[in-house]
């Protein structure tokens, strides 16, 4: 199986080309351009993987949470992707490929992505690991007495607000995703599109717009 992996959804862009668990081509790139540099690095991934897009099995990207713009652009790209080759689409969240990256030891992993607006898009590595938002104090609170392991972009600015927890720093690796997309299989994934459709954007609070006059409002 022949997995397109990409993302867009925090910092830059990354891309990759995976088959049967092996990485064929690997690229990343940082900017906030995503809208004009996505297809020109999948195709130039895909070229140095030596393979034809129309022979992939499955896309996969994340879906959010993160940034507004980033998890569009993967989204909108992935989407025209999966439709004009006929390849099903996996979407994973942002927090399930983040908590993938966590070093293995007796700690709980706490994925968390900085919104930039005083909290956090959270995740654990125990229970439904359902994406969530939290304040730090909040956060702090849910994890007192609970020795954790912060990943995310800014772990190391997050992990000594919390008590026992230590950070590791990281971001959404699309080779990661990609191996999480390949547990439910191309015809698991393809049957899912039929019933629910394309995967769709995963936000936890509306988008803050900046108006003309330098106010901001949220819009759900």
């Amino acid at each position: 199986m022949t997995i397109l992996a990409f993302d867009c959804a925090i910092s830059g862009l990354s891309v990759a080309v995976m088959r049967d668990d092996v990485c064929l081509a690997h690229h990343r790139e940082e900017g906030r351009g995503q809208a004009a540099t996505l297809l020109p690095a999948i195709a130039a991934v895909l070229q140095q993987a030596g393979v034809d897009r129309r022979t992939l099995s499955m896309i996969a990207v994340t879906v959010g949470p993160g940034s507004f713009t980033g998890v569009r652009v993967g989204l909108a790209a992935a989407r025209g992707l999966a439709v004009a080759l006929g390849a099903p689409l996996a979407g994973v969240t942002t927090t399930a490929v983040l908590l993938a990256a966590a070093d293995p030891d007796d700690r709980l992993a706490v994925a968390a992505i900085d919104t930039h607006l005083g909290d956090w898009f959270c995740a654990f590595s125990t229970g439904d690991r359902a994406p969530f938002l939290a304040s730090t104090e909040a956060l702090a609170q849910r994890l007192a007495g609970k020795a954790c392991r912060i990943v995310g972009p800014q772990a190391e600015v997050l992990a000594p607000l919390i008590a026992d927890a230590v950070g590791q720093t990281a971001l959404p690796d699309p080779r990661l995703l990609a191996r999480l997309a390949s547990v439910d299989g191309a015809e698991g994934w393809r049957d899912r599109n039929r019933t629910d459709g394309l995967p769709r954007p995963l936000y936890l609070r509306g988008v803050n717009v900046t108006s003309p006059d330098g106010t901001r409002r949220t819009v759900d």
